[in-house]
């Protein structure tokens, strides 16, 4: 479906959804920020202390995925809703990183190159 489905429809949908609830009261900056990491911390933790193989496994086994991609879910909600509240057009930003990423990390630097990306800075 991600292939059928833009931002700013998924954004009406998070929009609809939360007004529904009269959730606006609640979806300050601050709040949907903290829902972010929380969400996405809840994500981290499934990988807690797992090797590559133990991830690649975990996306294998379909209720495991599962956990995760609704964790993934969570995050993007958040951050939808964001973006919705406070009128940020995530395409026009994502555009406007890449542009700064690829400055920042040319092609021809970064390709091939075995470090980390701390080490760039």
């Amino acid at each position: 479906m991600d292939h059928k489905t833009n931002i700013h429809e998924l954004k009406e949908k998070v929009k609809a959804f939360c007004e529904d609830r009269d959730w606006d009261q609640f979806h300050n900056a601050k709040e949907l920020a903290i829902g972010i990491v929380t969400e996405a911390s809840e994500l981290l933790e499934h990988f807690r202390f797992k090797s590559e193989e133990q991830i690649n496994e975990m996306f294998k086994n379909e209720n495991k995925k599962q956990e995760l991609t609704e964790e993934m879910a969570d995050v993007f909600y958040f951050l939808l809703r964001l973006a919705q509240r406070y009128n940020i057009d995530l395409t026009t930003e994502l555009d406007n990183k890449i542009k700064k990423n690829d400055e920042k990390y040319p092609v021809e630097k970064a390709k091939g190159c075995n470090k980390k990306y701390s080490e760039y800075q």
